[in-house]
């Protein structure tokens, strides 16, 4: 069926995306693959794209463009091609929806240039070691001096991707302590130099997969934040978390759903040009059968993407909608990225095939942005129960 939720304008940027991961990415992804990350300077050629600054007002020199498509095609064309591209989707996707609905004029003035050229990426802190996804139990903190003019912050966070390269981070820690009624109390957010001195970048987690999108830990010492760059009103940090989460699990859903239309387009090249017992793999029934399955579950996904997607330009989308749509979304990937590795037969176990990988990056899906069983009981409060 055709789409209908892109127009011409965002079908001439999937062009323009597809031909620049063509000729700048997947020539030398391999590389970044047995590095573990992307080279820093990548960022720089993302960015005069222009693609970071599509949704950033005009007068701080972005395009002004208030819709997320932009951002689901380019995950649709990564995803197409088998690659990540680092920690970009986490400065746009995450960090910018914060930015414009919480930074002052000032901070914007500040932020934002630097934002737009790639110049100075962003990353968020969030996730703690031992808290996982209770948020509200987070111990980071951070102090108003006696003078008024910084906070000092101590702490640690762990999972942030883009945590390497990040110039900036916007660090969720405790302004005071939770009260007998509301533990969610006492949160704020901090857009931290990662300069300052007492800020330090520590592993870079080796994950099962995404292995080219740089995760780290990160630990706070006595680290100087200055007034001016607390990032929305004081105590209210969880309040905000809440307010971004639909977008952030719409994003998940949309790059679910792409791996799984990826994942077809690898087996069926696979199949047509492997032959076994005197003819392609893709001619005999159960593969034609597994393949058609898995069409029918990806266009089903397709679908809850493209209505989300319209649900979130309109500002409709309700964290029971998008909670819907990752559950659903990572649960068809996983099923028919499986299938299509097991169309590879043992070549979809090496690494070197796109459909491994794809095995591997899609996992996490079901469980960064709130796990599946998260998901289910957003959902199940929504219907009353």
């Amino acid at each position: 069926m055709q789409r209908t939720v892109y127009n011409e304008e965002h079908e001439a940027f999937r062009k323009t995306i597809r031909a620049f991961i063509e000729s700048q990415v997947v020539p030398v992804y391999e590389q970044w693959y047995q590095a573990g990350i992307v080279p820093r300077e990548f960022y720089l050629k993302l960015a005069e794209l222009g693609v970071f600054g599509i949704e950033v007002p005009e007068e701080y020199g972005g395009a002004g463009i208030d819709s997320f498509k932009f951002q689901a095609l380019l995950m649709e064309e990564a995803a197409r091609a088998g690659v990540l591209l680092g920690g970009s989707g986490v400065h746009v996707g995450l960090c910018l929806p914060y930015l414009k609905s919480l930074a002052t004029d000032e901070q914007k003035q500040r932020w934002f240039p630097g934002f737009v050229t790639g110049e100075s990426m962003f990353a968020i802190a969030m996730t703690e070691p031992g808290t996982g996804s209770d948020l509200a139990g987070m111990r980071t903190t951070a102090t108003l001096s006696a003078d008024g003019t910084h906070y000092l912050l101590n702490g640690a966070k762990t999972f942030i991707t883009g945590g390497v390269h990040a110039d900036r981070v916007i660090v969720c820690a405790r302004t005071a302590a939770p009260t007998a009624n509301d533990r969610r109390h006492g949160i704020s957010l901090f857009v931290v130099d990662t300069k300052s001195e007492g800020y330090a970048v520590g592993r870079k987690l080796d994950k099962l997969g995404l292995k080219v999108s740089d995760t780290a830990e990160l630990s706070f010492t006595d680290v100087r934040v200055p007034v001016a760059d607390l990032l929305g009103a004081e105590h209210k940090g969880f309040s905000y978390l809440g307010r971004n989460l639909p977008q952030e699990r719409l994003s998940i859903a949309v790059g679910a759903y792409a791996q799984a239309k990826a994942a077809i387009r690898f087996a069926l090249e696979y199949t047509r040009g492997r032959t076994v017992f005197g003819q392609p793999v893709a001619a005999f029934q159960n593969t034609k059968f597994e393949l058609a399955a898995c069409r029918a579950e990806v266009d089903a996904a397709e679908a809850v993407v493209d209505r989300a997607l319209e649900a979130l330009d309109a500002g409709e989308l309700t964290p029971a909608d998008a909670a819907s749509a990752k559950l659903f979304c990572t649960e068809v990937a996983s099923r028919v990225i499986d299938r299509c590795l097991q169309l590879h037969g043992g070549y979809g176990y090496i690494t070197e095939y796109p459909v491994a990988r794809l095995y591997a990056d899609n996992r996490v899906n079901r469980i960064y942005g709130g796990t599946s069983e998260v998901m289910k009981t957003i959902i199940a409060k929504d219907m009353g129960l």
